[in-house]
């Protein structure tokens, strides 16, 4: 959970970045996929998010990636995740035709990692502090490597807190374009 972060759906007068309008099953997503090509059939690629990493429950994350490519085998997909549970789930991503994973990395240091995530749940254990922060981090590069190394295309976000991450971000890119990231999207 990052401190910056409210989880909340979103409403008619609002949609930001975390905020989801509605969490869909397997099922559901390929028909709102097949509503939404029809009012706007020009879409190519589909996005996948959490809240938090989609891969904390892989089973429906990669069963909607099979659905869709199965009626849209041309459909590219973006998978978006902190990262947390990504590293046990590459080889199934790449197996199952995911192209662009979006890992959001924040910082690169424990101590400032500590104030920018709230905690971290792991399985059924939470972590919170440099702990959380330290176990994060490292997920995330691991997740960087481990997907560049399967050719899929890795964007990584940086959200910039000012006066909290703010004077590292050229780190975080130097870092992650050494693992094999192909774009830095600082935000």
């Amino acid at each position: 959970q990052c401190n910056y972060c409210n989880r909340k759906y979103d409403c008619v007068n609002e949609s930001r970045p975390g905020v989801t309008s509605a969490i869909l099953p397997p099922d559901r997503a390929v028909e709102y996929l097949d509503e939404v090509l029809r009012k706007e059939p020009r879409i190519t690629v589909v996005g996948i998010a959490g809240p938090g990493d989609p891969m904390a429950d892989a089973e429906k994350t990669i069963a909607t990636i099979e659905g869709i490519n199965a009626k849209y085998p041309d459909m590219l997909y973006c998978l978006s995740s902190n990262g947390l549970a990504l590293p046990g789930h590459v080889d199934e991503l790449a197996e199952v035709g995911a192209t662009h994973v979006t890992v959001t990395i924040n910082t690169l240091d424990p101590g400032v990692g500590e104030k920018v995530y709230s905690w971290v749940r792991d399985g059924k254990l939470i972590l919170r502090g440099r702990a959380a922060a330290e176990l994060l981090i490292s997920r995330q590069l691991e997740s960087v490597r481990l997907l560049a190394a399967k050719g899929i295309t890795v964007k990584v976000n940086t959200i910039v807190v000012p006066g909290i991450n703010d004077h590292h971000v050229a780190e975080i890119s130097k870092t992650v374009a050494g693992l094999g990231a192909n774009i830095h999207n600082i935000m």
